[in-house]
């Protein structure tokens, strides 16, 4: 079966006779109105893609076909929408937009965490200049996002993230750190991740190491599982607890954004949490043709199906937002990187493209030659800050977002010459994203949008995007090898890759 005939509802799409780009433009005047919003202190330009009126329509139907508003207002009321976990999400709530209990507990907890911010700062862990943040994959993503874009103007605490299980990260986390005034922050939601526990143990001898008595007194635990960190010697008292409802790569909303609210201040965590809650109500009560999430969703469908496109590529020009793509990386993949339904049965069209990018006028030196003249159609997307906040003249930065707009221009125009090599085809699709200023309330809407064009995506595709087993299997037989590496069942490259590393 053809990847057309997986859906009647998809046909629309398959058969439908797109446009150049240019083409898009000359017949219509009013394209960059119809195809651009503003919300939020952001700006969405869709107008250099190929969706157009006919083809909005057709997604909006196929939204419908698919009880998309079903879906969202599910998610929003905390019922099951991870069936395969028999889970709500409930990162919602944690900005206080979703079902009232869970808004509720949510709010408690998050007095909690005020607490401990609060008692912190006061001293009562003794002179804190340094936190050290373990965790894996959402569990650090985010916070490290938050804290490398607004703490770079006068942070209140050194933060350090450790993630991988490599010794020369955590040699490199702790390279500034002093052990005597550093408050160690381990974010796991199970409190029973292999990565995490070992650099936790690590870390506890760091600091013993380094002279302090009660290195466990100088450790708090944030968890969705407090018992577990009860037994592994962190007393109750400096445990924050989240919902299992949350998951890693939604979380940093949760206490696990503790280290970023230590770095920034409590306020502008919970500006954070308004922006973030600005983009949930647009997306809970938008109608479908004008709503941020959902038509940037369409779009990928579009390359995605229509086109084939098996990448997407994501630049910011900022260098504040230059951990975007790699938290996108696994906010995208990890939840839509799937190849079966709801119901198991094989999902019959691409899922997930793979996410990458990279920052500013460096990728312009390094990837865009493939951008502009390769065989691989890759959809582009541009982040942009209006106002700058740096050092340096207005002219400095003028000419960094000018180089965006100009390879979004050049993307679409294209130049023909008589010389292939100089040669450039032109009808390359991007979007840009254009933020008035970058401070915790429109990061906080630009990560929501991004966490409910993924959920979207999700449900046109008729999958969950909320478990990841995945990854599951890659750790089990690492866990197999620790216990037996010589087990006769292991493939002999396996073995033999084992034995030469001295294992």
């Amino acid at each position: 079966m053809t990847l057309a005939m997986a859906g009647q509802d998809w046909n629309a799409i398959d058969a439908y006779d797109v446009q150049s780009l240019e083409a898009l433009f000359e017949r219509d005047e009013g394209r960059l109105s119809a195809f651009s919003l503003e919300l939020g202190g952001l700006y969405f330009d869709w107008s250099k893609t190929h969706l157009d009126a006919g083809l909005l329509e057709r997604f909006v139907a196929i939204a419908e076909s698919k009880d998309f508003a079903a879906a969202r207002d599910s998610l929003f009321a905390g019922e099951i929408v991870n069936p395969t976990e028999g889970r709500p999400a409930e990162h919602v709530a944690e900005r206080g937009t979703g079902a009232p209990d869970a808004v509720e507990l949510a709010s408690g907890r998050r007095g909690r965490m005020r607490a401990l911010v609060d008692a912190i700062e006061a001293g009562a862990f003794g002179d804190i200049t340094g936190v050290l943040h373990i965790g894996i994959g959402g569990s650090v993503l985010g916070p490290a996002l938050l804290v490398d874009a607004l703490g770079r103007n006068g942070s209140r605490a050194e933060v350090r993230f450790l993630s991988n299980i490599d010794g020369a990260a955590f040699d490199d986390a702790v390279s500034t750190l002093d052990p005597e005034t550093t408050l160690i922050v381990a974010a796991s939601k199970t409190f029973t991740t292999a990565e995490t526990m070992s650099n936790l143990n690590a870390a506890i001898a760091w600091l013993r190491a380094g002279g302090v008595d009660d290195p466990f007194g100088k450790v708090i635990a944030v968890t969705a599982r407090p018992e577990a960190a009860v037994e592994a010697g962190v007393d109750e008292t400096r445990i924050l607890q989240f919902s299992e409802g949350v998951g890693g790569r939604y979380s940093l909303w949760s206490a696990v954004g503790l280290s970023a609210a230590l770095a920034l201040g409590w306020s502008s965590f919970e500006e954070l949490l308004e922006g973030a809650a600005e983009m949930d109500r647009h997306f809970r009560y938008a109608e479908p043709a004008n709503n941020a999430p959902l038509v940037s969703a369409f779009i990928d469908r579009l390359y995605v199906r229509k086109f084939e496109c098996q990448t997407r590529a994501a630049f910011a020009y900022d260098e504040r937002l230059r951990l975007l793509p790699f938290y996108l990386q696994q906010l995208e993949m990890e939840s839509n990187g799937k190849s079966v339904k709801l119901d198991g049965s094989p999902i019959g069209q691409p899922s997930a493209p793979v996410t990458w990018g990279g920052t500013g006028t460096d990728a312009q030196h390094a990837v865009f030659q493939l951008l502009h003249q390769g065989t691989v159609l890759v959809p582009v997307e541009f982040l942009g800050v209006t106002e700058a906040e740096d050092s340096l003249p207005p002219d400095h930065h003028r000419q960094l977002l000018l180089n965006a707009f100009a390879q979004g221009a050049a993307l679409m125009r294209g130049r023909k010459s008589d010389d292939p090599h100089r040669s450039y085809p032109g009808n390359r699709p991007s979007t840009t994203i254009l933020l008035d200023r970058l401070d915790a309330r429109t990061l906080g809407a630009l990560i929501a949008f991004y966490e409910h064009r993924t959920f979207a995506n999700a449900i046109l595709l008729d999958i969950n995007p909320f478990d990841q087993f995945g990854v599951e299997l890659g750790k089990e037989i690492a866990r197999k090898l620790d216990e037996s590496a010589d087990d006769e069942s292991f493939d002999p490259s396996t073995r033999t890759l084992i034995e030469r590393a001295g294992l």
